[in-house]
């Protein structure tokens, strides 16, 4: 399970930075107002930066989330690590010398 969320983690940070890096600075919207051509693309003249948006704050989400679940397993196994408590077996007595007489 660890490894599982481990390599999610590591995907969406990935991908939560490659989307960041293409969306555009506010600074861009006051040239698309203008004609820039923004009116042209896929989602239309607003649709992409709302798409943008939202899959931004899902994997931001997604990312809180793993990063908290890794956190409470390095946490819990940090625990079991240094755990006083945890059942220890019995020292086992030494046997006894027996001398050969055959020396």
């Amino acid at each position: 399970m660890f490894t599982f969320i481990l390599a999610l983690h590591i995907i969406v940070a990935i991908a939560m930075i490659g989307l960041i890096l293409i969306q555009h600075g506010k600074g861009a919207d006051a040239g698309a107002s203008f004609g820039a051509g923004a009116s042209g693309t896929v989602f239309g003249a607003a649709g992409s930066a709302n798409f943008m948006t939202r899959a931004t704050a899902v994997l931001t989400a997604i990312f809180f989330i793993t990063s908290m679940a890794l956190a409470v397993h390095a946490r819990k196994q940090a625990q079991d690590q240094f755990r006083l408590d945890a059942p220890v077996s019995a020292p086992q007595s030494p046997r006894p010398l027996t001398q050969d007489s055959s020396k």
